[in-house]
């Protein structure tokens, strides 16, 4: 996880694969906020899914999924994170990561001894 000051937006839902829906929407709607062009939030969906589908593999069953928005100019910086009782380094060859990779001009994975996350940042096509 990237260490901020604190971020500008955070949301914590089950850590269950039917609230990423939710998730999706919370980060297309800040986006959006922030004048992100529809093929932009199109990228955002597919990468917080993709991130989501990373972290819930690892998470706690009756857990929580922790979600960090930071905004920037023209960009967004997203950290998606869980409770994990046997932690294991994000695989950077799934295709979940190849595909976050791509969709992105950052991503990273974080293991710590009770927690994974991912941490991206997606710029606006907008604001090149």
């Amino acid at each position: 996880m990237l260490v901020r000051m604190s971020p500008d937006a955070e949301l914590r839902l089950p850590a269950e694969a039917a609230y990423v829906s939710v998730l999706r929407a919370t980060a297309v709607s800040l986006a959006a906020r922030l004048d992100f062009t529809v093929d932009d939030l199109e990228d955002l969906k597919m990468a917080v899914s993709e991130a989501a589908s990373l972290v819930l593999d690892q998470a706690e069953a009756d857990g929580s999924l922790d979600a960090a928005f930071f905004f920037g100019a023209g960009r967004l910086t997203v950290t998606v994170g869980a409770r994990t009782a046997h932690p294991a380094p994000v695989p950077r060859d799934d295709f979940a990561w190849q595909l976050l990779s791509a969709l992105t001009v950052d991503a990273g994975g974080e293991t710590t001894e009770d927690a994974v996350s991912v941490t991206f940042t997606i710029v606006s096509l907008a604001s090149a």
